[in-house]
C-alpha cells in the first residue's frame, strides 16, 4: 500500500475507503466527533476544561493496564476515566474550599493517573511507537467491535444528555438560579462527570489521551465564538468537529504524521480564523458615529 495524491480528486477520495481499516476508522471518527462536540459544548459552557482534560489523560493508564492484563484497550479507557469522574464527583459534593480545592483534586488524580500510565507501559514492555499510539492517537487498528463499543457509547451518552437537556443547560448558565427554581443542580453535575468521562475516553481512541482537546474543547469554543444561539451553536460545534475530523484521517491516510496531529491542528486553525472574524470591526451602511 503506497498512497499518494494525485490530480484527480475523485480517485483520492474514493480511495480513503478501499481499505477496511480506513472505513472503521472514518465510523469511529464520525462517532466519536459528534460525541465529543456535543459533550464538549456543555464543558466549555460550564468551565469544566480542565476535568475534562483530566479524565482523556487518565485514559492512558486504563488503556495501559487493560493490555498489561491481556484485555482490550478500550475497557481500560473507559473505565479509569470513569472512575476518575467519581473521585472528582465525591471530592467535589464534600468539598468546602470551592472551586481552588476542586481543582486540586482534579490535578492531583491527573498527576497520579499518569504516573500509573507510565508504570504500566514500563511493565508490559511495550515500545515507543506502542505509547505514541495511546498518547497521540493511531489510524490502524480500529476493529469492528470497536466501532460497534463506541456507537453504544456515544448513544448512551447522547441519550443522556438528550433527556436532560434543559435543566442541565440552565444550571450551566445560571446554576444558583436553577437550584433556586428546584433543579437538582449536584445530581446533574455528577451524572455530567460520567458523561463527560465517556466522552472523553471515546475521543481518546482516535486522537489519542494527550490530543483529546481537539474535539473536545476546540470546535465547541470555535462555535461559541461563531454563534450565541444555544441550539445553532450546538450544531455548528458538531460540523466542524465532524469536519476536521474526517480531513484529519484524510491527512493522515497520505503521511506518516498522527491523526491527532491533523485534527488538532485543523481545530486550532478553526479557532484561530473564529478569533479573527470576531476582531473584524463591523461595518454597516447604517453604523452612527458619534461627535
Amino acid at each position: 500500500m503506497d498512497p499518494h495524491l494525485t490530480w484527480n480528486l475523485y480517485r483520492d477520495v474514493t480511495q480513503l475507503f478501499d481499505y477496511p481499516f480506513m472505513v472503521n476508522a472514518y465510523r469511529a471518527g464520525t462517532i466519536v466527533a459528534v460525541t465529543a462536540a456535543i459533550i464538549g459544548w456543555f464543558m466549555v459552557l460550564r468551565r469544566q476544561t480542565f476535568a475534562g482534560h483530566t479524565f482523556a489523560l487518565v485514559s492512558f493508564p486504563g488503556a495501559a493496564g487493560a493490555i498489561l492484563i491481556g484485555v482490550s484497550a478500550t475497557y481500560g479507557f473507559f473505565a479509569f476515566s470513569i472512575c476518575a469522574a467519581l473521585v472528582i464527583a465525591a471530592a467535589s459534593r464534600s468539598s468546602r474550599g470551592g472551586y481552588i480545592e476542586e481543582s486540586a483534586v482534579i490535578g492531583t488524580v491527573q498527576a497520579l493517573g499518569l504516573a500509573f500510565g507510565f508504570l504500566f507501559v514500563s511493565l508490559s514492555h511495550r515500545n515507543v511507537s506502542g505509547a505514541q499510539a495511546l498518547l497521540f492517537g493511531s489510524l490502524v487498528g480500529i476493529t469492528n467491535d470497536q466501532v460497534i463499543q463506541l456507537l453504544a457509547g456515544g448513544l448512551i451518552v447522547l441519550a443522556i444528555v438528550g433527556f436532560i437537556w434543559r435543566p442541565l443547560l440552565f444550571a450551566s448558565v445560571d446554576p444558583d438560579v436553577a437550584a433556586a427554581r428546584g433543579v437538582p443542580v449536584q445530581v446533574l453535575a455528577v451524572v455530567f462527570l460520567l458523561v463527560l468521562a465517556v466522552a472523553a475516553a471515546e475521543a481518546s481512541q482516535v486522537t489519542g489521551s494527550l490530543l483529546v482537546f481537539a474535539l473536545l474543547v476546540l470546535p465547541p469554543a470555535t462555535a461559541e465564538l461563531l454563534v450565541e444561539r444555544p441550539g445553532l451553536s450546538l450544531l455548528t460545534a458538531v460540523a466542524i468537529a465532524l469536519l476536521v475530523t474526517w480531513l484529519g484521517l484524510a491527512m493522515s491516510y497520505y503521511n506518516d504524521y498522527p491523526i491527532g496531529f491533523h485534527i488538532t491542528s485543523l481545530a486550532f486553525g478553526a479557532y484561530l480564523l473564529a478569533q479573527g472574524w470576531r476582531r473584524l470591526p463591523r461595518w454597516t451602511p447604517f453604523a452612527r458615529t458619534s461627535v
